[in-house]
């Protein structure tokens, strides 16, 4: 199931490689795509709100929840 997260804190492409890793570690099979601009973090993966919100916090950025 694909969901859509709002992150902040994020700014240059090894942010976007820290969160995308920092998923991954969860879910290894786990489709992150991250937008910059926005903020958005997409991801198709079995995992919980909170797997997600502390793999973001633990690469060091703020999860701000679920995208509308």
């Amino acid at each position: 199931m694909t969901k859509t997260y709002r992150v902040t804190g994020m700014s240059c492409d090894s942010c976007v490689r820290a969160v995308t890793i920092a998923i991954r570690k969860r879910a290894p099979k786990a489709a992150v795509s991250v937008d910059l601009d926005s903020g958005l973090v997409k991801v198709d993966a079995d995992l919980a709100e909170a797997e997600i919100r502390g793999a973001v916090e633990n690469a060091g950025f703020k999860y701000e929840g679920v995208a509308a």
